[in-house]
């Protein structure tokens, strides 16, 4: 199944898509923006692997120690995102990318993996479920209701940031913390920005354009991240339905 997928290189980079989205001709300007992003992360030992077909079927991790997230720990992988949808679920391939994650990381004598989880499964998260069948268990808790999962191989194991569980900020307004790490993001900054305008609402978007901003970040983090009324709010990437539900609090 090994020659099924591709890495994404500094060679291939430009002309490989990226997975996330794939049904625009044209170029999609959240797609560029992580390409941009991904060349700079690449030679810093960033692996996406993806399955050698238009599909949404990828794997993506790093170096802990370079990982855009308010996680800190020796010698760790940090999986940001392990995809599968449409008809290629159900064929083993998310199996197959977990397990070259974990060979990949025992190849070079990583401690561990871990992700972001949640007590209950959250959108714009991998699933969870899947991960605890390869170990992954809870090795830290954020509010509200988010976790560290984390598979040990030599039983250390990754915290928060201490600043990751403050979960408050001065601004009381809705502030948006984002980086260009998922494709969607473009899109749901645009549709937050126009309904914003629209109906007057006054927001912030502060962009992380720095590793040390990520590792900083008053909350836990993915790519993205929402705070209203000085309170943390979320990491999912929002619609116009669930701006208005945070709106209403």
């Amino acid at each position: 199944m090994d020659t099924e997928f591709i890495n994404l290189t500094s060679e291939n980079l430009l002309h490989e898509h990226l997975c996330c989205i794939i049904r625009s001709r044209k170029p999609h300007p959240g797609v560029e923006a992580k390409r941009q992003w991904l060349s700079d992360r690449l030679p810093e030992g960033h692996v996406f692997r993806k399955l050698n077909e238009k599909a949404t079927v990828f794997i993506e991790y790093a170096p802990l120690e370079t990982a855009w997230v308010p996680v800190v720990g020796d010698n760790y992988y940090y999986l940001y995102c392990l995809w599968v949808s449409g008809n290629y679920k159900g064929k083993g391939y998310g199996k197959a990318l977990m397990e070259y994650c974990f060979a990949d990381a025992k190849e070079k004598g990583k401690s561990g993996i871990c992700m972001l989880g949640a007590k209950r499964q959250k959108p714009w998260l991998s699933d969870q479920a899947f991960a605890k069948e390869f170990g992954f268990e809870c090795v830290d808790t954020a509010d509200p209701g988010y976790e560290l999962l984390a598979c040990s191989f030599d039983g250390t194991t990754p915290r928060f940031a201490p600043n990751a569980k403050i979960g408050k900020i001065a601004n009381q307004e809705l502030t948006i913390y984002y980086d260009m790490q998922c494709p969607y993001i473009h899109q749901s900054v645009e549709t937050i920005r126009q309904y914003c305008a629209a109906n007057d609402v006054p927001v912030s978007f502060i962009q992380v354009d720095t590793l040390q901003k990520a590792k900083e970040l008053p909350c836990v983090f993915n790519n993205w991240a929402v705070f209203y009324k000085g309170n943390f709010e979320t990491v999912n990437l929002l619609d116009v339905a669930y701006l208005k539900r945070i709106l209403k609090k």
